[in-house]
């Protein structure tokens, strides 16, 4: 006889909170019979899952700053694909944004999350960190995580040789953000300070 677990017990097994298990049930990558109001899960399917026999559904996540870097944009996105092929991951979603890391309301990385919050992938492979968010990487991996979805990342910051230019520009982002703040938005306070930071930077 097949033996049947309760999400909640399905969770325990797999190492994942039952919103989860549902989650999964629903796009697929988990079967499980209905009785009644409640999902059984066969035990068949946990084993799936903890063997690997059920593949990744992997997202790609790619980034640039600005529009005249699309085509760093595009051999980013070729190299994450090369590289999810040799490793034999199954692509589900390609994401590009042209947009700093400092913004939060990026429409790719809005929709990355949709993806994570439905259960419809389970790794996210980026190139760098800094290519997902500037700050906070580890808050993003662990509220990912918490979904049941890995982020993969391909270099570590040590190796990395990212255009100057790129963070030069988000951390005047964030110096006139503060000095606005700080000096009110048409003081010359903050253009002085601005500036100075500018100044510094070219130096460099």
């Amino acid at each position: 006889m097949v033996r049947l677990y309760r999400t909640g017990e399905a969770s325990k097994k797999l190492g994942v909170s039952k919103m989860t298990i549902l989650r999964w049930i629903k796009s697929g990558k988990l079967k499980a019979h209905r009785i009644g109001k409640e999902y059984r899960v066969p035990e068949s399917e946990i084993k799936k899952i903890l063997e690997g026999k059920i593949p990744d559904q992997v997202a790609i996540y790619a980034r640039v700053s600005s529009q005249n870097q699309k085509e760093d944009l595009e051999r980013q996105v070729e190299y994450l694909k090369n590289y999810c092929s040799a490793k034999g991951y199954q692509v589900a979603k390609i994401i590009t944004d042209i947009s700093s890391g400092l913004n939060e309301n990026r429409k790719g990385l809005k929709q990355l999350f949709k993806l994570v919050e439905n259960g419809e992938i389970t790794k996210v492979v980026i190139t760098y960190k800094d290519r997902l968010t500037r700050f906070g990487f580890k808050y993003l991996e662990q509220y990912f995580n918490s979904h049941g979805v890995e982020i993969e990342v391909i270099f570590d910051d040590e190796e990395k040789t990212l255009e100057e230019k790129e963070l030069v520009e988000d951390l005047l982002a964030i110096v006139t953000s503060f000095a606005g703040k700080l000096y009110g938005a048409r003081s010359h306070k903050k253009k002085r300070l601005v500036e100075a930071v500018k100044n510094a930077l070219r130096d460099d």
